[in-house]
């Protein structure tokens, strides 16, 4: 899913003493040209969540793998009843040290043509930008992984460890193909990875016009839906009752959009706002500063969670986002129904969340069920010599740039991965301006020269973690 929506846990400042070099001066024509080719295609395809095109974009994909000189145990489709793709390659290394998993994902979510100003599945180029279903999330992560790939095997380039690629094609939906890979049957086809690249996260902050923060996720709010049912016996449209379905629920929702869960903040939540707040106006750093102190300063957390993006960074959030209810223009509803889909901080219980829906809606008449088990995620920790590559790494392309280690607010295939024991690390190098991302909405975009950016900062990254 977006570069998912994100707030920095605690930022890490960048010795800016590195060579300055900027990726466009790297990155060859051969190469941009090939990083267009395969987004070019990849657009193309409909891969929609829960769509055959899944398995169409991953056979496209290993096609180019393959004409590149990858073999057929290295490189290959896995499909379920031949309407769910996924690709898995492996780029040998010289040792049997644990190897550097690379993730992405091909599913995007749907996009109508009439919604849009130009068509979601032709790449089209304007004003420097790139527009099209998945040049965000996250035909973007693949093109940078198959292009590496193909840039590395083209090379000669043989890496101290294996990088081995998984790109699924359910995040959109279930993400159960990434658990299948992570903890069931699927993990003899990637092995035993020391850690994990997600280029379905991170990316980096662009002020005052230049490239200021690059955020690393470690981390992810929960995700986890409920239903909200009441039902009762119906009856004719023309006897009206009080215990009417649709009233007990629409009376609900109410209830649940005013309740809000209580502030979090902790020792890394604290030092990001101390030190995020240098790149806010002064009238939203002077309340990030107040939040950050202890104790807390209430008023100022009052006016700072009514921005929605720090909202949804300081604490547990619910939302309603599917409604049904009732059955005929002229009966009583006999089932009104909705969902309500929350965000938990991280180390939070679920049962903490139903505990507390049901007291802000205070009706026994409102059943509140879970619709499938929550993916409790713990952070994965950065090693001070993984920050340093990253730093480094960071600093050769964007001198003076703060890396920060954020969480993501949205969910990603990252989650199941980590709780199979495998750190992983959201390093997309896209940079962009704040609230630019149009991530699963109407005329998604990438600008050109930044993803051509993160291609090259991805291969300079990847390389560097090859090394034992």
């Amino acid at each position: 899913m977006l570069r998912r929506a994100f707030l920095a846990l605690f930022p890490l400042i960048v010795a800016a003493t590195a060579t300055s070099l900027t990726a466009q001066a790297r990155t060859s024509t051969g190469d941009t040209a090939l990083a267009r080719s395969i987004m070019t295609e990849l657009i193309a395809i409909r891969s929609v969540s829960g769509s055959r095109e899944t398995v169409t974009a991953a056979n496209a994909i290993v096609a180019r793998l393959r004409a590149a000189g990858f073999s057929e145990t290295d490189a290959f489709v896995t499909a379920t009843a031949d309407t769910l793709g996924n690709v898995v390659a492996r780029l040998r290394g010289k040792s049997a040290a644990k190897p550097i998993l690379l993730m992405a994902h091909l599913d995007v979510v749907p996009a109508l043509r009439e919604d849009w100003t130009t068509d979601p599945f032709t790449l089209t180029e304007k004003d420097g930008w790139w527009y099209g279903r998945g040049t965000s999330d996250n035909k973007n992560g693949v093109t940078t992984i198959v292009a590496n790939l193909i840039q590395w095997k083209r090379a000669g380039f043989v890496p101290d460890r294996d990088i081995v690629a998984v790109m699924t094609g359910d995040e959109e939906t279930s993400s159960e193909q990434i658990g299948w890979f992570a903890t069931g049957e699927g993990r003899k086809r990637i092995g035993d990875p020391g850690l994990a690249i997600n280029f379905d996260a991170g990316g980096g902050s662009i002020y005052s016009g230049k490239p200021a923060m690059l955020g690393v996720q470690t981390a992810e709010k929960v995700y986890v839906s409920y239903k909200l049912t009441v039902r009762n016996a119906g009856g004719h449209s023309s006897q009206p009752r009080a215990d009417n379905a649709i009233y007990a629920l629409a009376r609900a929702l109410g209830r649940v959009s005013t309740y809000r869960f209580p502030v979090e903040v902790n020792a890394t939540t604290r030092l990001a706002l101390q030190r995020s707040a240098a790149f806010e106006a002064d009238s939203v750093a002077s309340l990030m500063r107040a939040v950050a102190r202890e104790p807390i300063d209430a008023a100022a957390a009052e006016r700072l969670t009514a921005i929605t993006r720090f909202n949804a960074q300081l604490r547990t959030t619910c939302v309603a986002t599917r409604l049904v209810g009732g059955h005929a223009d002229n009966a009583l509803p006999q089932m009104a129904q909705a969902t309500v889909n929350c965000r938990m901080m991280p180390g939070t219980d679920t049962a903490v969340v139903v505990r507390a829906l049901k007291s802000a809606i205070g009706d026994t008449a409102v059943v509140i069920a879970e619709v499938r088990p929550a993916t409790l995620s713990p952070p994965s920790p950065l090693t001070p010599q993984l920050l340093k590559t990253i730093e480094t790494t960071a600093t050769r392309f964007w001198p003076g740039v703060v890396v920060v280690p954020v969480m993501s607010s949205g969910a990603t295939d990252g989650s199941s991965v980590r709780n199979a024991g495998i750190p992983v690390y959201g390093a997309g190098g896209i940079f962009s301006e704040p609230g630019e991302s149009r991530a699963h909405g109407r005329d998604e975009r990438v600008e050109i020269r930044r993803f051509y950016d993160g291609v090259e900062f991805a291969r300079v990254l990847v390389e560097a973690l090859a090394k034992r």
